[in-house]
C-alpha cells in the first residue's frame, strides 16, 4: 500500500508542474537537520533560553532514537524497494541513511510539534506550528523519498519523545541537582547506540548486475551524527547550567548582535573547520566528533563567548 500511495503522489506531482514541487521542496528543507538545529539555536541564544533548552534536549534525544530505529529496522528507501518510484532529484541530497523512520518527520516533531504541544504559546501560533509540523512529513512522501509508514511513525515517535522531554524538564525544575544524572544516563545511552550501530550486521543485497544495493556502514552515518549531537548537547548543557548561566532577558540590540555573531560562528565552524576535521578523522569517529563540536558550540561555547563579550562592555 505504501508504494501505491507514493506512485499516486508521483503521478500527481508530475502533472501539477513546478510550483507545488518547489513549495514541498522548501517545506522539506525546513525539516532538514541543520536547519532545525540553527532555528533552535537562535531560540536558545536570543529568544528564550528555557524554551531553547527544551527544544535542544528533545531534538538531541530524537536524533539518537531515530538513529537507533533506522539501524535496527534497516528499511531500504522507496526507490530501492521499487524501481517505479522516481524521487525528486533535489530531495535526494538529504535522503541519507535508511528509510524508517523518517528523520525529517522526527525533526519536524522536535521543533514545530514540540513547540505546538507547549500550552503557554497562543492557540493561533500552535495551530500554525501544527500545520508546519504536518506539512514537512507529507513533503517527504510527495517528493518520493519516504513512505507514509516512515513519516507517520517518525511523527508519532518524535512527538512522544517531546512529550517525555516536557515531563523531564518539569522534573528537573523540581530536582535541579539531578541534572548530572540526566547527563550521565543520556551519554551512556548515546554511547550504547553508537556501539550497537558499529557492531551489528547489516543486510547485504545485490541488484541484477551484482552491485551492492545499500552499504550498511554508510547508512549508519546519521546514527553516529545523532550520538555526537546528543553528547555535545548534554555536556554543554551541564557546563552552561553550572558555570555560565546566561540569560535571554536582554534588549533587542543585544539579541540582534547574538544572532549575527552566533550564525557567523556557526557557519565558519560548520563550513570550514569541521570538514577539515572530518577529513582527518574518517568514518564513525569523524561523524561523532564533528557533530559533538557543532552542538557543543551551540550549547556552551557561544553562550560562554557572548557572556564574556557582554560583561566586558
Amino acid at each position: 500500500m505504501d508504494i501505491n500511495i507514493l506512485l499516486a503522489l508521483q503521478n500527481f506531482r508530475n502533472g501539477v508542474g513546478a510550483c507545488l514541487v518547489s513549495f514541498m521542496t522548501k517545506m522539506s528543507f525546513i525539516g532538514e537537520m541543520n536547519t532545525v538545529l540553527i532555528i533552535t539555536a537562535l531560540i536558545y541564544w536570543c529568544v528564550s533560553k528555557d524554551f531553547g533548552q527544551y527544544l535542544l534536549m528533545g531534538w538531541s534525544a530524537n536524533r539518537v532514537v531515530n538513529g537507533f530505529l533506522k539501524v535496527t529496522a534497516c528499511v531500504y528507501r522507496p526507490w530501492i524497494r521499487d524501481a517505479r518510484i522516481v524521487p525528486e532529484s533535489e530531495a535526494l541530497a538529504d535522503a541519507t541513511g535508511y528509510s524508517f523512520p523518517s528523520g525529517h518527520s522526527m525533526n519536524s516533531a522536535s521543533l514545530f510539534g514540540g513547540a505546538a504541544i507547549r500550552k503557554e504559546l497562543s492557540r493561533a501560533l500552535r495551530i500554525v506550528l501544527g500545520i508546519i509540523a504536518a506539512l514537512i512529513p507529507f513533503s517527504r512522501n510527495f517528493l518520493g523519498v519516504h513512505t507514509p509508514q516512515d513519516v507517520l511513525v517518525g511523527m508519532g515517535v518524535g512527538l512522544l519523545v517531546m512529550w517525555l522531554t516536557v515531563k523531564l524538564m518539569a522534573w528537573l525544575e523540581a530536582n535541579p541537582e539531578k541534572d548530572i544524572l540526566v547527563m550521565c544516563v543520556g551519554t551512556v545511552i548515546s554511547v550504547a547506540v553508537a556501539i550497537f550501530a558499529s557492531v551489528k550486521s547489516y543486510p547485504v543485497d545485490y541488484d541484477a548486475a551484482g552491485k551492492l544495493l545499500v552499504d550498511g556502514a554508510k547508512m549508519a552515518n546519521d546514527t553516529f551524527k545523532g550520538v555526537g549531537w546528543a553528547i555535545g548537547f548534554l555536556i554543554g548543557w551541564i557546563l552552561e547550567r553550572r558555570y555560565i548561566r546566561f540569560s535571554t532577558d536582554v534588549n533587542m540590540m543585544t539579541r540582534i548582535t547574538r544572532l549575527s555573531a552566533g550564525l557567523l560562528g556557526y557557519y565558519a565552524l560548520s563550513l570550514i573547520l569541521l570538514p577539515l576535521l572530518k577529513a582527518w578523522i574518517p568514518g564513525a569517529g569523524g561523524a561523532i566528533t564533528t557533530c559533538f563540536i557543532q552542538m557543543f558550540y551551540v550549547s556552551f561555547i557561544f553562550p560562554w563567548c557572548m557572556m564574556l563579550m557582554e560583561q566586558s562592555r
